[in-house]
């Protein structure tokens, strides 16, 4: 049986690495998949990333090859070490994500060739010789961030070279639109529809007065990708203010966001947590929320 090998990225890898992406995007968010424009933009430039991608010096994507099939790949980044640069940062390198098949009876034990690319990818650390390094699992497609519990293979990969999660755990929740809270009729409130930080914000007013607001963002891939998220949004911000606490108006809310979601014709919305943060989870899952994944943020690289 031929032994994996490793090399770099090639234009012809194109529709099995993006196959693999998917793979991986599908077992976190149903319904979204991304296409190989989406796959081979982000090996370029991350776009979405505003603050962080300017930093970036240097990018390498690499591949495992098996029986003459991509069966891993994984994209790394290196930043800058000037002082633009964020603390954090500074000097560092990242698998920005990692991602292989897990072994199954049809097909041959992938895990070899995984572990190949994990050292090909630490190899590649080094030479940087960078002064940190870190670990993600940023595809490029929406909600799918740090490391997904729903990637057990990719964990054990990580951990077994020497990776060790040092941030925080995120609770990702989704509902659908039509189990969200409704709106009554007759009620007095005003809302005041306008562009948000994180997306279109809706604020209730109440004689004058700002109540709170919740900001939904409808556009989570830029259309010229062509990602199969259609239907899809999620909560940039949720605020209410400390007057408008323990008066329901957080399920309000909710409902006036319903209603513009169901004008966009988006039938699921997404909304963050943590596991830290007890209240805002309890609020979503009492207003027709439910736990999709939790994902675990900040990895680094502690070897010994």
């Amino acid at each position: 049986m031929p032994a994996p090998r490793v090399r770099p990225f090639r234009r012809a890898d194109r529709d099995q690495l993006t196959d693999l992406v998917n793979a991986h995007v599908a077992a976190v968010v149903p319904g979204v998949s991304v296409s190989v424009n989406t796959v081979l933009s982000e090996l370029e430039r991350q776009p979405g990333e505003i603050v962080t991608d300017p930093w970036v010096a240097e990018r390498a994507t690499l591949v495992a090859e098996q029986h003459g099939q991509v069966v891993a790949g994984a994209h790394l980044l290196r930043y800058r070490a000037d002082a633009e640069v964020g603390e954090s940062y500074r000097d560092a390198g990242a698998i920005d994500w990692f991602v292989f098949r897990p072994p199954a009876s049809f097909r041959p034990d992938t895990r070899e060739a995984a572990d190949l690319l994990m050292r090909a990818c630490l190899a590649r650390l080094a030479g940087w010789n960078v002064r940190a390094g870190y670990a993600d699992g940023a595809l490029p497609a929406p909600v799918v961030h740090g490391l997904p519990r729903n990637w057990p293979h990719v964990r054990a990969v990580y951990a077994d070279a020497g990776f060790r999660h040092v941030g925080d755990t995120e609770v990702i929740l989704l509902a659908r639109v039509a189990d969200l809270p409704r709106t009554e009729p007759g009620e007095h409130l005003a809302v005041e529809r306008t562009v948000g930080e994180c997306g279109t914000r809706l604020t209730v007013h109440d004689g004058g007065s700002a109540l709170g607001f919740i900001e939904v963002d409808t556009a989570l891939d830029r259309p010229e990708r062509h990602a199969r998220a259609a239907g899809l949004a999620d909560i940039g911000n949720l605020h209410v203010a400390p007057a408008a606490h323990g008066t329901g108006l957080e399920h309000r809310l909710l409902a006036h966001a319903a209603d513009w979601l169901r004008l966009c014709g988006v039938d699921r919305l997404v909304a963050y947590g943590t596991e830290t943060d007890r209240t805002l989870p309890g609020h979503l899952t009492g207003a027709g929320f439910r736990e999709l994944t939790r994902t675990d943020r900040g990895w680094e690289h502690r070897p010994g």
